[in-house]
């Protein structure tokens, strides 16, 4: 029967047409990028990322604020909707970075150290948290596209921002509205990957209902190149916003920063707040300017 179709194919008179396919050689392509090339990719995204930032820390040091130069007002940088909605996106994506890495590297370096029963019970529940907790990530990802969309249109400022090299290569902070041109990229980073993650993994949540199995595999294949690049690149993102940057972890921790520290990284969009108020900044948390 298979000579005179001339395909790896039978026929089934049940409803699931899938088991007709009886052998499908895709499938050992999928394999080797599964079992061969995957691995690779991830480590060397990851554990790369991860040395580049040792290695900028120990030559750069921390970016930091002369105590001097603190003016004692703050302003606010991020209201509570902005940071709820940041906190959503990034406890969703740690969780699913962590359980889509067991994923990648589980079997090869976790399950030697805690013994297959173990790792088949935390692999099951990792799967659920990953099924579920990527429905609070999406919705924190349409939440960054209402709030934060209009601030980060690039224009001219971003790329006399990067001609400066952002600050990180001399003393001299180049001029930046309320998000700078390193904060941009981030964010249309995490756009274009989040949406691509959200599309890939919705077909995997609901598998055969928009593709067939070669479909499937392909999704997967893309699923998992997009989240180990973005999860190497959120590492860079994370460094920034806490070990790598004094006082960057303020503007999504209470939402206030030092006014010095508004106008050393941001002075235009500083400007741009006092001229909203009579007064500019007032000092004090209850009147802190309120963020765009």
């Amino acid at each position: 029967m298979f000579r005179e179709l001339g395909r790896l194919q039978g026929r089934v008179s049940i409803p699931d047409a899938k088991a007709a396919t009886l052998e499908q050689p895709q499938g050992r392509d999928w394999r080797q990028f599964r079992e061969g090339w995957l691995p690779w990719i991830g480590a060397l995204a990851v554990l790369g990322m991860l040395l580049a930032l040792f290695a900028f820390y120990f030559t750069k040091g921390r970016i930091r604020l002369d105590h001097t130069e603190e003016s004692g007002t703050k302003i606010q940088r991020f209201n509570a909707f902005e940071r709820f909605t940041h906190w959503l996106t990034a406890s969703s994506f740690i969780v699913l970075a962590l359980t889509g890495l067991n994923y990648i590297f589980g079997k090869r370096l976790l399950m030697p150290l805690i013994g297959p029963d173990a790792f088949a019970t935390l692999s099951q529940w990792g799967k659920y948290a990953h099924n579920f907790l990527a429905w609070p990530f999406m919705l924190g990802i349409i939440f960054m596209i209402v709030v934060w969309l209009k601030d980060n249109i690039p224009n001219r400022v971003d790329v006399a921002w990067v001609k400066a090299g952002g600050g990180f290569l001399g003393d001299a902070h180049p001029s930046a509205y309320r998000f700078n041109a390193g904060q941009k990229v981030v964010f249309w980073l995490v756009m274009i990957c989040g949406i691509a993650m959200s599309v890939t993994g919705i077909i995997m949540l609901f598998p055969f209902s928009a593709t067939d199995i070669n479909g499937m595999q392909i999704t997967q294949v893309v699923h998992a190149l997009i989240g180990v690049l973005f999860i190497a690149a959120i590492l860079a993102h994370i460094y920034i916003g806490s070990l790598g940057m004094e006082g960057a972890y303020d503007a999504m921790g209470s939402g206030e920063v030092d006014l010095a520290w508004a106008r050393r990284h941001h002075d235009l969009w500083v400007q741009q707040q006092e001229a909203k108020t009579a007064s500019g900044p007032q000092i004090g948390s209850r009147g802190a300017v309120p963020a765009e």
